[in-house]
Protein backbone atom coordinates (compact mmCIF):
# COMPACT_ATOMS: atom_id res chain seq x y z
CA UNK A 1 0.00 0.00 0.00
CA UNK A 2 1.07 3.21 -0.58
CA UNK A 3 0.48 6.97 -0.11
CA UNK A 4 -1.76 7.74 -3.35
CA UNK A 5 -4.30 4.75 -2.46
CA UNK A 6 -3.93 4.81 1.27
CA UNK A 7 -6.91 5.04 3.50
CA UNK A 8 -7.47 9.31 4.38
CA UNK A 9 -7.64 8.30 8.12
CA UNK A 10 -4.47 6.15 7.86
CA UNK A 11 -2.78 9.13 5.92
CA UNK A 12 -4.08 11.29 9.02
CA UNK A 13 -2.01 8.56 11.25
CA UNK A 14 0.65 9.00 8.92
CA UNK A 15 0.77 12.50 9.79
CA UNK A 16 0.51 12.11 13.63
CA UNK A 17 3.36 9.63 13.32
CA UNK A 18 5.38 11.67 11.52
CA UNK A 19 5.06 14.92 13.35
CA UNK A 20 5.75 12.99 16.72
CA UNK A 21 9.21 11.34 15.14
CA UNK A 22 10.47 14.62 13.84
CA UNK A 23 9.82 16.84 16.39
CA UNK A 24 11.28 20.17 16.60
CA UNK A 25 13.41 18.31 19.58
CA UNK A 26 14.80 16.22 17.05
CA UNK A 27 18.32 17.06 15.13
CA UNK A 28 17.38 18.83 12.02
CA UNK A 29 20.32 17.90 10.16
CA UNK A 30 23.38 15.62 10.11
CA UNK A 31 23.89 12.60 12.99
CA UNK A 32 22.12 12.91 16.29
CA UNK A 33 24.75 12.04 18.52
CA UNK A 34 22.86 11.20 21.05
CA UNK A 35 20.34 8.74 19.36
CA UNK A 36 23.38 7.42 17.60
CA UNK A 37 25.22 6.61 20.85
CA UNK A 38 22.41 5.06 22.58
CA UNK A 39 21.51 2.67 19.46
CA UNK A 40 24.84 1.42 18.94
CA UNK A 41 25.23 0.94 22.78
CA UNK A 42 21.97 -1.26 22.69
CA UNK A 43 23.53 -2.59 19.85
CA UNK A 44 27.08 -3.63 21.37
CA UNK A 45 25.13 -5.05 25.02
CA UNK A 46 22.72 -7.38 22.85
CA UNK A 47 26.21 -9.07 22.08
CA UNK A 48 27.39 -9.15 25.56
CA UNK A 49 28.90 -6.32 27.29
CA UNK A 50 30.92 -6.85 30.21
CA UNK A 51 32.46 -3.92 32.49
CA UNK A 52 36.23 -4.01 32.42
CA UNK A 53 37.79 -5.41 35.57
CA UNK A 54 41.08 -4.36 37.18
CA UNK A 55 42.83 -7.69 35.58
CA UNK A 56 41.39 -5.80 32.39
CA UNK A 57 43.14 -2.32 33.57
CA UNK A 58 46.53 -3.93 34.31
CA UNK A 59 46.61 -5.80 31.32
CA UNK A 60 46.22 -3.26 28.74
CA UNK A 61 48.54 -0.46 30.67
CA UNK A 62 51.47 -3.16 30.94
CA UNK A 63 50.78 -4.46 27.00
CA UNK A 64 51.21 -0.77 25.61
CA UNK A 65 54.59 -0.41 28.12
CA UNK A 66 55.96 -3.16 27.10
CA UNK A 67 55.44 -2.83 23.55
CA UNK A 68 56.35 1.42 23.80
CA UNK A 69 59.57 -0.19 24.78
CA UNK A 70 59.94 -2.62 22.00
CA UNK A 71 58.92 -0.23 19.17
CA UNK A 72 61.97 2.12 20.84
CA UNK A 73 64.20 -0.87 19.16
CA UNK A 74 62.81 -0.49 15.84
CA UNK A 75 61.70 2.81 14.83
CA UNK A 76 62.66 6.57 15.38
CA UNK A 77 59.21 7.33 15.87
CA UNK A 78 57.65 8.36 19.03
CA UNK A 79 54.61 8.90 20.99
CA UNK A 80 56.28 9.08 24.45
CA UNK A 81 52.85 10.26 26.04
CA UNK A 82 50.88 7.13 25.04
CA UNK A 83 49.05 4.68 27.66
CA UNK A 84 47.30 1.91 27.52
CA UNK A 85 43.62 1.25 28.68
CA UNK A 86 40.86 -1.24 28.56
CA UNK A 87 37.72 -0.32 27.22
CA UNK A 88 34.59 -2.31 27.32
CA UNK A 89 32.45 -2.10 24.08
CA UNK A 90 29.75 0.71 25.17
CA UNK A 91 32.81 3.22 26.29
CA UNK A 92 34.63 2.52 22.82
CA UNK A 93 31.65 3.22 21.07
CA UNK A 94 30.88 6.59 23.53
CA UNK A 95 34.33 7.43 22.25
CA UNK A 96 34.64 7.10 18.67
CA UNK A 97 30.92 7.98 17.56
CA UNK A 98 31.66 11.96 17.06
CA UNK A 99 34.21 10.66 14.70
CA UNK A 100 31.56 8.49 12.93
CA UNK A 101 29.54 10.96 12.89
CA UNK A 102 31.62 13.65 11.17
CA UNK A 103 32.44 11.39 8.42
CA UNK A 104 28.86 10.30 7.28
CA UNK A 105 27.85 13.98 7.90
CA UNK A 106 27.65 14.60 3.91
CA UNK A 107 25.53 11.28 3.50
CA UNK A 108 22.91 12.93 5.88
CA UNK A 109 22.85 15.91 3.69
CA UNK A 110 22.70 13.49 0.21
CA UNK A 111 19.63 11.30 1.98
CA UNK A 112 17.67 14.67 2.68
CA UNK A 113 18.04 15.94 -0.47
CA UNK A 114 17.03 12.27 -2.46
CA UNK A 115 14.35 11.77 -0.16
CA UNK A 116 12.70 15.88 -0.91
CA UNK A 117 13.10 15.33 -4.26
CA UNK A 118 11.40 12.13 -4.32
CA UNK A 119 8.95 13.11 -2.09
CA UNK A 120 8.31 16.12 -4.17
CA UNK A 121 8.08 14.27 -7.47
CA UNK A 122 5.31 12.36 -5.62
CA UNK A 123 3.58 15.15 -4.59
CA UNK A 124 3.02 16.66 -8.00
CA UNK A 125 3.00 13.38 -10.27
CA UNK A 126 0.10 12.13 -12.19
CA UNK A 127 -0.67 9.85 -9.03
CA UNK A 128 -0.63 12.71 -6.95
CA UNK A 129 -2.16 11.67 -3.44
CA UNK A 130 -5.09 13.47 -2.43
CA UNK A 131 -3.58 16.49 -0.32
CA UNK A 132 -6.89 17.76 1.33
CA UNK A 133 -6.81 14.07 3.20
CA UNK A 134 -3.34 15.06 4.75
CA UNK A 135 -5.93 18.34 5.88
CA UNK A 136 -3.69 20.88 2.64
CA UNK A 137 -6.66 23.52 1.75
CA UNK A 138 -7.73 23.20 -1.48
CA UNK A 139 -5.18 24.94 -4.32
CA UNK A 140 -2.17 24.43 -2.50
CA UNK A 141 0.90 24.37 -4.45
CA UNK A 142 2.27 21.15 -4.24
CA UNK A 143 5.65 23.07 -5.08
CA UNK A 144 5.26 25.04 -2.00
CA UNK A 145 3.81 22.14 0.28
CA UNK A 146 7.73 20.40 -0.45
CA UNK A 147 9.45 23.54 0.82
CA UNK A 148 7.32 24.11 3.67
CA UNK A 149 8.31 19.95 4.51
CA UNK A 150 11.91 20.64 4.11
CA UNK A 151 12.57 20.82 7.90
CA UNK A 152 10.44 17.36 8.27
CA UNK A 153 12.33 16.02 5.90
CA UNK A 154 16.10 17.22 6.91
CA UNK A 155 14.84 15.22 9.68
CA UNK A 156 13.85 12.27 8.43
CA UNK A 157 17.32 11.77 6.60
CA UNK A 158 18.79 12.78 9.83
CA UNK A 159 16.85 9.72 11.57
CA UNK A 160 17.50 7.47 8.74
CA UNK A 161 21.48 7.80 8.80
CA UNK A 162 21.51 8.20 12.88
CA UNK A 163 19.93 4.56 12.72
CA UNK A 164 22.75 3.22 10.28
CA UNK A 165 25.58 5.05 12.17
CA UNK A 166 23.99 3.21 15.56
CA UNK A 167 23.88 0.26 13.94
CA UNK A 168 26.89 -0.08 12.42
CA UNK A 169 29.00 1.34 15.33
CA UNK A 170 27.54 -0.71 17.57
CA UNK A 171 28.33 -3.76 15.12
CA UNK A 172 31.81 -2.50 15.18
CA UNK A 173 31.93 -2.41 18.64
CA UNK A 174 31.59 -6.00 19.08
CA UNK A 175 34.71 -7.10 16.81
CA UNK A 176 37.12 -4.68 17.01
CA UNK A 177 40.34 -5.20 19.09
CA UNK A 178 41.75 -1.83 19.72
CA UNK A 179 40.76 1.52 19.23
CA UNK A 180 42.07 2.41 15.93
CA UNK A 181 41.99 -1.01 14.21
CA UNK A 182 40.20 -0.15 11.44
CA UNK A 183 42.83 2.65 10.05
CA UNK A 184 40.55 5.49 11.05
CA UNK A 185 41.95 7.78 13.98
CA UNK A 186 38.99 7.45 16.15
CA UNK A 187 41.37 8.30 19.59
CA UNK A 188 43.76 10.62 20.51
CA UNK A 189 46.71 10.48 23.18
CA UNK A 190 45.73 6.64 24.35
CA UNK A 191 46.30 3.24 23.17
CA UNK A 192 42.87 1.51 23.54
CA UNK A 193 42.09 -2.14 23.90
CA UNK A 194 38.76 -4.01 23.64
CA UNK A 195 39.70 -6.79 26.27
CA UNK A 196 35.86 -8.76 25.43
CA UNK A 197 36.87 -9.07 21.36
CA UNK A 198 40.50 -9.73 22.30
CA UNK A 199 39.42 -13.09 24.00
CA UNK A 200 37.20 -13.88 20.81
CA UNK A 201 40.38 -13.88 18.77
CA UNK A 202 42.45 -15.57 21.33
CA UNK A 203 40.13 -18.05 21.89
CA UNK A 204 41.06 -21.37 19.62
CA UNK A 205 44.50 -20.15 19.13
CA UNK A 206 47.06 -22.24 20.42
CA UNK A 207 49.01 -19.31 21.63
CA UNK A 208 49.44 -17.64 25.03
CA UNK A 209 46.73 -15.39 25.74
CA UNK A 210 49.16 -12.80 27.04
CA UNK A 211 50.80 -13.15 23.95
CA UNK A 212 47.85 -12.25 21.81
CA UNK A 213 47.55 -9.30 23.94
CA UNK A 214 51.44 -8.03 23.53
CA UNK A 215 50.87 -9.03 19.50
CA UNK A 216 47.45 -6.43 19.51
CA UNK A 217 48.95 -4.04 21.94
CA UNK A 218 52.21 -3.92 19.90
CA UNK A 219 50.17 -2.78 16.33
CA UNK A 220 47.60 -0.37 18.14
CA UNK A 221 50.55 1.23 19.53
CA UNK A 222 52.44 1.09 16.71
CA UNK A 223 49.58 2.56 14.28
CA UNK A 224 49.36 5.81 17.48
CA UNK A 225 52.47 6.50 17.09
CA UNK A 226 52.29 6.69 13.16
CA UNK A 227 48.87 9.21 14.43
CA UNK A 228 50.76 11.30 17.05
CA UNK A 229 54.48 11.35 14.97
CA UNK A 230 52.74 12.38 11.85
CA UNK A 231 50.10 15.29 12.91
CA UNK A 232 49.32 15.46 8.90
CA UNK A 233 48.20 11.75 8.35
CA UNK A 234 45.20 11.56 10.44
CA UNK A 235 43.70 14.31 8.75
CA UNK A 236 44.40 13.15 5.13
CA UNK A 237 42.36 9.97 6.11
CA UNK A 238 39.49 11.86 7.41
CA UNK A 239 39.47 14.30 4.12
CA UNK A 240 39.59 11.05 1.82
CA UNK A 241 36.22 9.07 3.49
CA UNK A 242 34.45 12.59 3.85
CA UNK A 243 35.22 13.70 0.03
CA UNK A 244 34.28 10.18 -0.68
CA UNK A 245 30.88 10.66 1.02
CA UNK A 246 30.27 13.80 -0.11
CA UNK A 247 30.29 12.29 -3.88
CA UNK A 248 28.25 9.91 -3.13
CA UNK A 249 25.28 9.15 -5.24
CA UNK A 250 21.98 8.50 -3.47
CA UNK A 251 20.21 5.79 -5.52
CA UNK A 252 16.79 7.84 -5.81
CA UNK A 253 15.24 4.74 -7.44
CA UNK A 254 15.38 3.13 -3.74
CA UNK A 255 14.06 6.15 -1.71
CA UNK A 256 10.86 6.57 -4.56
CA UNK A 257 10.41 2.96 -3.71
CA UNK A 258 10.13 3.26 -0.28
CA UNK A 259 8.32 6.53 -0.48
CA UNK A 260 5.75 5.19 -3.03
CA UNK A 261 5.41 2.07 -0.88
CA UNK A 262 5.48 3.65 2.20
CA UNK A 263 2.82 2.31 4.52
CA UNK A 264 1.21 4.41 6.68
CA UNK A 265 1.18 2.45 9.45
CA UNK A 266 4.93 1.86 9.75
CA UNK A 267 6.92 5.07 8.46
CA UNK A 268 9.75 3.14 10.56
CA UNK A 269 9.83 0.84 7.63
CA UNK A 270 11.46 3.41 5.32
CA UNK A 271 14.82 2.93 7.46
CA UNK A 272 14.68 -1.07 6.77
CA UNK A 273 13.83 -0.74 2.97
CA UNK A 274 16.43 1.76 2.27
CA UNK A 275 19.03 -0.22 4.86
CA UNK A 276 20.77 -2.48 1.89
CA UNK A 277 19.81 -0.19 -1.00
CA UNK A 278 20.56 3.08 -0.30
CA UNK A 279 23.73 3.99 -2.81
CA UNK A 280 24.33 3.58 -6.30
CA UNK A 281 27.16 1.41 -6.75
CA UNK A 282 29.40 2.80 -9.74
CA UNK A 283 31.36 6.02 -7.90
CA UNK A 284 31.95 9.34 -9.51
CA UNK A 285 35.19 10.00 -11.06
CA UNK A 286 35.94 12.59 -8.08
CA UNK A 287 34.92 9.42 -5.31
CA UNK A 288 37.34 7.06 -7.74
CA UNK A 289 40.12 9.49 -7.18
CA UNK A 290 39.44 9.63 -3.04
CA UNK A 291 39.31 6.30 -3.13
CA UNK A 292 42.12 5.71 -4.37
CA UNK A 293 44.10 8.09 -1.78
CA UNK A 294 42.04 6.43 0.97
CA UNK A 295 43.21 2.90 0.24
CA UNK A 296 46.35 3.81 -0.43
CA UNK A 297 47.19 5.65 2.54
CA UNK A 298 44.99 3.13 4.49
CA UNK A 299 47.47 0.24 2.66
CA UNK A 300 50.52 2.19 3.86
CA UNK A 301 49.67 2.34 7.44
CA UNK A 302 48.97 -1.44 7.69
CA UNK A 303 51.84 -1.84 5.50
CA UNK A 304 53.90 0.18 8.16
CA UNK A 305 52.73 -1.88 11.15
CA UNK A 306 52.77 -5.23 9.62
CA UNK A 307 56.69 -4.39 8.83
CA UNK A 308 57.55 -2.72 12.19
CA UNK A 309 55.43 -5.07 14.49
CA UNK A 310 57.27 -8.38 13.11
CA UNK A 311 60.81 -6.59 14.23
CA UNK A 312 59.73 -5.36 17.20
CA UNK A 313 57.72 -8.75 18.41
CA UNK A 314 59.98 -11.20 16.64
CA UNK A 315 62.76 -10.42 18.71
CA UNK A 316 60.68 -11.42 21.66
CA UNK A 317 57.64 -13.30 21.10
CA UNK A 318 57.77 -16.71 19.81
CA UNK A 319 54.02 -16.81 18.08
CA UNK A 320 54.89 -13.53 16.07
CA UNK A 321 54.57 -14.88 12.86
CA UNK A 322 51.32 -17.68 14.22
CA UNK A 323 49.75 -13.78 15.45
CA UNK A 324 50.48 -11.97 12.47
CA UNK A 325 48.70 -14.97 10.26
CA UNK A 326 45.81 -14.27 12.40
CA UNK A 327 45.37 -11.18 11.61
CA UNK A 328 46.24 -11.52 8.05
CA UNK A 329 43.20 -13.82 7.97
CA UNK A 330 41.04 -11.65 9.72
CA UNK A 331 41.47 -9.09 7.09
CA UNK A 332 41.32 -11.76 4.32
CA UNK A 333 37.80 -12.63 5.52
CA UNK A 334 36.56 -9.36 5.43
CA UNK A 335 37.38 -7.11 8.60
CA UNK A 336 35.50 -4.82 10.57
CA UNK A 337 35.94 -1.69 8.53
CA UNK A 338 34.98 -3.02 5.11
CA UNK A 339 31.66 -4.33 7.24
CA UNK A 340 31.19 -0.78 8.94
CA UNK A 341 32.24 1.68 6.00
CA UNK A 342 30.09 -0.76 3.43
CA UNK A 343 26.97 -0.03 5.65
CA UNK A 344 27.11 3.73 6.65
CA UNK A 345 28.84 5.27 3.08
CA UNK A 346 28.53 2.07 0.50
CA UNK A 347 32.64 2.24 0.44
CA UNK A 348 34.63 -1.06 0.72
CA UNK A 349 37.40 -0.02 2.78
CA UNK A 350 39.72 -3.16 2.86
CA UNK A 351 43.26 -1.89 1.83
CA UNK A 352 44.27 -4.26 -1.67
CA UNK A 353 47.42 -2.94 -1.93
CA UNK A 354 48.58 -3.70 1.72
CA UNK A 355 51.14 -6.39 0.70
CA UNK A 356 52.83 -3.61 -2.11
CA UNK A 357 52.98 -1.42 1.01
CA UNK A 358 54.89 -3.59 3.06
CA UNK A 359 57.11 -4.66 0.64
CA UNK A 360 57.51 -0.85 0.13
CA UNK A 361 58.61 -0.62 3.60
CA UNK A 362 60.93 -3.60 3.82
CA UNK A 363 63.02 -2.48 0.96
CA UNK A 364 63.35 1.22 2.03
CA UNK A 365 64.91 -0.37 5.35
CA UNK A 366 66.98 -2.96 3.20
CA UNK A 367 68.15 0.49 1.28
CA UNK A 368 68.62 2.53 3.81
CA UNK A 369 67.67 1.25 7.32
CA UNK A 370 65.04 1.80 9.79
CA UNK A 371 65.63 5.75 9.04
CA UNK A 372 64.82 5.32 5.64
CA UNK A 373 61.66 3.45 6.02
CA UNK A 374 59.86 5.93 8.53
CA UNK A 375 61.16 8.77 6.26
CA UNK A 376 58.10 8.24 3.60
CA UNK A 377 56.68 9.76 6.66
CA UNK A 378 58.13 12.88 6.86
CA UNK A 379 55.86 14.65 4.49
CA UNK A 380 52.81 14.22 2.46
CA UNK A 381 54.96 15.34 -0.70
CA UNK A 382 57.27 12.67 -0.11
CA UNK A 383 54.89 9.86 1.14
CA UNK A 384 54.58 6.80 -1.43
CA UNK A 385 50.93 6.92 -3.67
CA UNK A 386 49.45 4.17 -5.28
CA UNK A 387 51.90 4.91 -8.61
CA UNK A 388 54.20 4.48 -6.34
CA UNK A 389 53.32 1.10 -5.11
CA UNK A 390 53.38 0.22 -8.61
CA UNK A 391 56.49 0.76 -8.87
CA UNK A 392 58.81 -0.10 -5.40
CA UNK A 393 61.99 -0.48 -6.49
CA UNK A 394 61.40 2.98 -8.41
CA UNK A 395 60.21 4.62 -5.24
CA UNK A 396 63.20 3.16 -3.07
CA UNK A 397 65.92 4.35 -5.86
CA UNK A 398 64.44 7.75 -5.53
CA UNK A 399 64.62 8.27 -2.15
CA UNK A 400 67.54 6.64 -0.90
CA UNK A 401 69.41 6.56 -3.57
CA UNK A 402 70.18 2.61 -3.82
CA UNK A 403 68.23 0.21 -4.84
CA UNK A 404 70.73 -1.96 -2.55
CA UNK A 405 68.80 -5.23 -0.55
CA UNK A 406 65.60 -3.93 -2.69
CA UNK A 407 66.08 -6.33 -5.58
CA UNK A 408 63.60 -9.41 -4.12
CA UNK A 409 61.44 -6.94 -2.34
CA UNK A 410 58.72 -10.00 -2.15
CA UNK A 411 60.97 -12.15 0.27
CA UNK A 412 61.09 -14.99 -2.40
CA UNK A 413 57.83 -15.56 -3.25
CA UNK A 414 57.18 -17.05 -6.68
CA UNK A 415 54.59 -14.08 -7.68
CA UNK A 416 53.11 -15.82 -10.90
CA UNK A 417 51.71 -18.84 -8.39
CA UNK A 418 50.69 -16.00 -6.07
CA UNK A 419 48.91 -14.49 -8.66
CA UNK A 420 46.87 -17.73 -9.64
CA UNK A 421 46.15 -18.59 -6.01
CA UNK A 422 44.54 -15.45 -5.64
CA UNK A 423 42.39 -15.85 -9.03
CA UNK A 424 41.49 -19.00 -7.96
CA UNK A 425 40.56 -17.92 -4.50
CA UNK A 426 38.24 -14.87 -6.02
CA UNK A 427 36.70 -17.01 -8.77
CA UNK A 428 35.71 -19.85 -5.70
CA UNK A 429 34.82 -15.84 -3.40
CA UNK A 430 37.54 -16.39 -1.13
CA UNK A 431 39.58 -13.85 -1.98
CA UNK A 432 39.90 -9.72 -1.05
CA UNK A 433 42.84 -8.18 -3.27
CA UNK A 434 45.60 -8.88 -0.46
CA UNK A 435 46.86 -11.87 -1.83
CA UNK A 436 46.12 -15.73 -0.37
CA UNK A 437 46.74 -15.19 3.25
CA UNK A 438 50.57 -15.88 3.23
CA UNK A 439 51.84 -12.74 1.87
CA UNK A 440 51.86 -9.15 3.16
CA UNK A 441 53.90 -8.88 6.40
Amino acid sequence: MGIADADPSAVRAMADQMRAMFSPTATAKGVDLAAATAAACEAARAEGDVSVGEREVALAEQAVRVAQLWLDEVTDLEAPALTGTAMSRSTWVEETIGTWARVVEPVADGVSGAIRDSMTAQLTGPDAPDLSALGVPPGTNPLALAGQLTPMINRMGSALVTAQVGQAVGALATSTVSGTEVGIPLLTDRVALLPANIAQVADGLDVPVDEVWLHLALRETARMRLFTDVPWLGPQILTAVEEYARGIAIDTSAIDRAVAELDPQDVGGMQQALGSDLFRPAPSPAQKAALTRLETWLALIEGWVDVVTAQAGGAHLPSTDALAETVRRRRATGGPAERTFATLVGLELRPRRLRDAANLFAALEDAGGASARDAAWAHPDVAPTGADLDDVLGYVERSTGSTSGAQDVTGGIDMDAELAALLDAETRGEGDGEGDGRTGG
